[in-house]
């Protein structure tokens, strides 16, 4: 009798760590697929003429998300997708992070995998990073991913030798590897490949982000030869320097891009359905999140080959076309099939949506700038916007800016046009509600309106690290590529301890700050107080002083 209580409560550890595994078995798996530059128009579900069963498979079997939206490019996107935060806070929001630049994500900032991976899951990458290169700590081992297979970069091509600035590019954690075939179909062989060797008494987390269908272009003989003979009949963007790229290319005599964009979205399409017969093959499906939507709007300029219509403008834009995308989430377990939401929905929103999904509790510190949106989602429970959107861009062009604010019902667009003693700003006011379609420019209507609406952007742009990305499109004179990118970041045993402090004096910083006014930030995460003369505290500062 003397080891009864030992042995009551090794039984009740046993059961209680059977029922933790019941309860881990029983979460939802998620995936996130990710396209880069995706038409509006581009979709079987949205009346588009390429063949793309697999997401209207998804679009019918489970939610349309309606008006999601994301920054106008790409690593900006994919910043806020993995924090939950403005890209604007980040200093990853103007334009991508280049082969060249040291930048990427603070460590300090959390990853929406960590919390995954924290909560019991498995987690992994399959595609395209652009969130840092140059150290280790941007990389995505370091941020949350025991499984990365993929490219650091964009632009690496849909053949071998898969390289960007001529150096190799393709690598599974951090080794690089050779695999040969065309880059989407090889992203859904590792997809597949991964599912099925999953450790079967764990949910997954999958992050695929495709490089289709980006530029430079290229796809399978079969899909070449289906589109080979596509007229281009798309309606101009009503975006001024997209439609002139395009004036310009019809009056030079080159071909159109729509013919081979079109075989690489089908091209994604396909692989985007091997995974889901997987799916089905390993019966998890219906309690499988997935979730799709493109990176920003497609791009519409000479060489782009997408279409956004009736949306105007597309990628690099901050019109709706820019920035309004494909989405659609699929759950059988939970989300009723055929529905659409109309709700104003974010790329923010998704870590918290997410989390809350699936009971993961996010380890996130700092503020996430989305919401959950899990209600509205699963129930139609509408969900007011706690504070306008915000998204900026300056690519291709540096100086030439599009911003805006909006709502539900109204929207500021701010074209800028910077040059070395001259600023020209385009005011573009939509009452978004009643024209989604941005024709009716109300700016001259509403003077008041305009001017409060671009009093938040200036405040919002006021945030960005001095040292955040800029458009910049070649690389500093003189530099050059590494043979392998799997070389580049530097490990970080070889890195100081803690982030390099920068020149100002300690006791000088925050003066130093506060006269950079509206042109920025030079302390990270540091909002100015007009109660303090406009010397600036971060969130941890506030939550200290309280």
């Amino acid at each position: 009798m003397k080891y009864f209580p030992l042995v009551c409560l090794f039984g009740m550890s046993l059961v209680f760590s059977f029922s933790a595994s019941l309860q881990a078995k029983d979460r939802p798996n998620v995936i996130i697929m990710v396209a880069d530059d995706l038409g509006w128009a581009d979709v079987g579900f949205h009346g588009g003429d390429i063949d793309t069963p697999s997401l209207d498979q998804l679009a019918a079997q489970g939610m349309q998300l309606n008006r999601f939206y994301t920054t106008p490019i790409c690593s900006p996107t994919r910043a806020a997708l993995m924090t939950g935060r403005d890209p604007i806070r980040l200093g990853v929001a103007y334009a991508t992070i280049m082969a060249w630049d040291n930048t990427g994500i603070h460590p300090d900032e959390h990853f929406m995998p960590q919390s995954f991976l924290s909560a019991g899951y498995q987690t992994a990458m399959v595609g395209k990073w652009h969130l840092g290169h140059a150290q280790q700590t941007y990389h995505p081992n370091n941020r949350g991913f025991e499984h990365f297979y993929g490219h650091l970069h964009t632009e690496v091509g849909y053949y071998p030798p898969f390289a960007n600035q001529g150096g190799r590019d393709f690598q599974a954690n951090g080794v690089e590897i050779d695999d040969q075939g065309y880059e989407t179909y090889l992203l859904a062989d590792e997809a597949t490949r991964y599912i099925k060797a999953r450790d079967k008494n764990k949910p997954f987390f999958m992050y695929m982000p495709f490089i289709a269908p980006h530029t430079p272009f290229d796809a399978p003989d079969d899909l070449k030869e289906k589109y080979a003979d596509v007229k281009d009949e798309r309606e101009m963007s009503r975006s001024k320097n997209s439609d002139e790229t395009r004036k310009m290319m019809k009056m030079l005599g080159q071909s159109s891009a729509r013919p081979i964009y079109s075989a690489v979205v089908e091209g994604m399409d396909r692989s985007i359905g091997r995974v889901l017969a997987t799916l089905d093959e390993e019966g998890i499906a219906d309690n499988t999140i997935v979730l799709f939507f493109s990176d920003n709007g497609g791009a519409v300029y000479a060489g782009g080959g997408a279409y956004n219509a009736p949306l105007r403008g597309g990628k690099g834009d901050t019109f709706e076309g820019g920035i309004r995308v494909v989405a659609t989430m699929r759950w059988p377990a939970e989300i009723k099939a055929g529905e659409k939401l109309d709700q104003i929905m974010s790329v923010m929103d998704v870590f918290p949506t997410l989390a809350a999904a699936t009971g993961v509790e996010p380890q996130n510190t700092r503020k996430f700038d989305g919401r959950n949106m899990l209600p509205a989602v699963k129930d139609d429970q509408p969900i007011a916007l706690e504070d306008n959107l915000y998204f900026v861009s300056e690519t291709p062009l540096f100086g030439s800016f599009s911003l805006t604010t909006f709502n539900e019902k109204w929207k500021l667009v701010q074209q800028i046009e910077q040059d070395q003693i001259h600023i020209e700003v385009t005011n573009y006011l939509f009452d978004i509600e009643k024209d989604p379609h941005e024709y009716h420019n109300l700016a001259d209507d509403y003077p008041d309106l305009v001017a409060s609406m671009a009093k938040q952007i200036r405040n919002r742009r006021a945030l960005y690290p001095i040292n955040g990305t800029r458009s910049q499109l070649v690389p500093p004179p003189g530099w050059r590529a590494p043979i392998s990118w799997t070389d580049y970041p530097i490990p970080v045993k070889k890195l100081q301890a803690k982030t390099a402090h920068g020149m100002v004096p300690e006791y000088g910083l925050r003066v130093m700050d506060m006269r950079h006014g509206e042109r920025g930030r030079l302390i990270y995460d540091c909002t100015p107080k007009w109660w303090l003369a406009g010397i600036c505290i971060g969130e941890q500062d506030e939550a200290q002083a309280e």
